[in-house]
């Protein structure tokens, strides 16, 4: 989108600049003292070389396509770089959440070991 409005802004810009007008006013009065005014607009374009416009345009719009291939080459790379994040937090969660079980599991099996000792040491 970007490229076809910078490509339309030079272009315009350059047609702009290969035209000349001139305004000319004429009042006029009749016998009966009716005035009338005319304005006249006369558009001519000057003597540009369209060829250089046309090398411009061309030079604009291959520039245009390179900053466009880059812009989307590095969301492409960036696409892939979230990705690859992702995956490695998803597997940090996984380790995580099993170094969380096997804590839990050994503080049980501690807990356990306790009871049944202090249940021994009740005893006698």
């Amino acid at each position: 989108m970007k490229k076809q409005i910078f490509a339309a802004l030079a272009v315009s810009t350059m047609v702009l600049s290969c035209t000349k007008s001139t305004t000319k006013t004429e009042t006029t009065q009749d016998e009966t003292g009716v005035t009338s005014t005319t304005v006249t607009t006369t558009t001519s374009k000057t003597g540009t070389d369209t060829v250089g416009i046309d090398r411009t345009k061309e030079s604009i719009n291959t520039k245009l396509d390179a900053a466009g291939n880059k812009v989307t080459t590095a969301s492409k790379e960036v696409s892939s770089d979230m990705k690859e994040a992702g995956k490695d937090i998803k597997q940090g969660t996984k380790e995580i959440g099993q170094d969380i079980k096997e804590a839990t599991a050994k503080g049980a099996a501690k807990v356990e070991e306790g009871a049944r000792k202090l249940k021994e040491d009740l005893k006698k």
